[in-house]
């Protein structure tokens, strides 16, 4: 939900596209700002504990940012801040998430775990969106970040249910220390870093669509409704794409994790074109499949991989190169539109994108990594 309630947040208080950008990426700065620092308190403590916490976290920074929606005493500054907050919490729960499967799924179902996972997410993905859009377009943003905020204190009340098996007990190291142990796993691995530093080029990219594209909705397409289904459809193409992600079986898996994720240019290019709903609907479909399909196959590689006992720290630095560029692309991408229109904004980014896709089908790593055959 809050891909649309918030940008819609920033809109209903006056902001300007560019503000869009800013606040959107004061959501994700300290995210990547905390995910080392998570990966290590994760692995040092426990994924579940580390998780549970940073969802309660998240209800009392976003249940405020309502309030002061609502309340109509929001500005983009507090906003801004609060946004921030949620993202810090969303640091540490992401790397815990990827180092807690292992710890109650065999080796041989990770796929298939990791695929129901990204069922249920999915379905997410197609409710949230069209439901906020329909709150934001009835009663405005606030109710939509309220409703988005409760979303954290049912996830608490899951996690708290969680059983783990007993953990060995480690010798004590530096947090240092630690965060280098991580680091050496990540960085032998080609494979994995060259991996990870074309996600963090797609998502300097994807900001473009992000930040412009609740643009393009609200002067061309009917506003936070349309919008929202562009982004439900996108949550439908998750749910097949997490269905296929149940049942795939890829020998090669950086391969086929490619393969679809390059799908992400399209709606893009859609945006650019000024198409209409119903065509852009159907393009961020597609980018749904990708998502789902593509970041399964991408995880259970890693979970996998790499040994159980640095997970959280990798899956860490995994999260960190994803995601570093990704507020750089939410603050630009609206002073870009400024400077040369919506339009040649959108097509630079799309194609930029094609060209980095390209160049991510021609490493050797990526065709060379297979899964033994009964691996699954």
């Amino acid at each position: 939900m809050v891909a649309v309630a918030l940008a819609f947040a920033v809109l209903e208080v006056g902001g300007s596209p560019t503000d869009v950008g800013l606040v959107l990426a004061c959501r994700t700065l300290p995210t990547v700002a905390f995910l080392l620092v998570g990966g290590v308190v994760a692995d040092r403590l426990s994924p579940r504990t580390v998780m549970l916490a940073a969802d309660l976290w998240r209800v009392v920074t976003q249940g405020l940012m309502a309030a002061l929606v609502i309340a109509g005493a929001a500005e983009i500054w507090s906003v801004a801040l609060l946004a921030a907050l949620t993202g810090a919490g969303t640091g540490f729960f992401n790397p815990a998430s990827t180092g807690l499967l292992p710890a109650v799924v065999a080796p041989e179902r990770l796929q298939q775990a990791n695929g129901l996972r990204a069922t249920v997410m999915s379905g997410g993905e197609i409710v949230g969106p069209a439901l906020a859009g329909v709150i934001v377009a009835a009663a405005g943003a606030g109710w939509a970040l309220a409703v988005d905020a409760a979303s954290f204190a049912v996830s608490a009340l899951f996690l708290a249910r969680v059983r783990l098996p007993a953990r060995a007990e480690n010798e004590p190291a530096s947090f240092l220390s630690d965060l280098r142990e991580g680091w050496d796993e990540f960085r032998v691995r080609r494979w994995v870093w060259t991996f990870v530093l074309w996600a963090g080029l797609a998502n300097l990219l994807w900001g473009a669509w992000s930040a412009l594209g609740p643009v393009v909705a609200d002067r061309e397409l009917g506003g936070a409704a349309a919008w929202g289904t562009v982004l439900a459809a996108m949550g439908v193409g998750a749910l097949v794409g997490s269905v296929l992600a149940v049942r795939a079986r890829p020998r090669r898996p950086l391969l086929l994790a490619a393969a679809t994720l390059n799908l992400f240019a399209i709606p893009i290019g859609a945006l650019a074109a000024g198409v209409p709903v119903a065509i852009l609907a159907g393009a961020a479909l597609f980018a749904g499949v990708a998502t789902m399909l593509g970041n399964s196959v991408w995880e259970s590689t890693l979970q996998r991989h790499i040994p159980a006992s640095s997970l959280s720290r990798v899956a860490a630095y995994d999260w960190f190169g994803s995601l570093a560029f990704q507020p750089i692309g939410l603050i630009v991408w609206g002073p870009v539109a400024e400077a040369i229109g919506l339009g040649p904004a959108l097509w630079t980014a799309f194609a930029l994108f094609v060209a980095l896709n390209l160049a991510l089908l021609s490493v050797p790593d990526v065709w060379r990594l297979r899964e033994p055959a009964g691996a699954h």
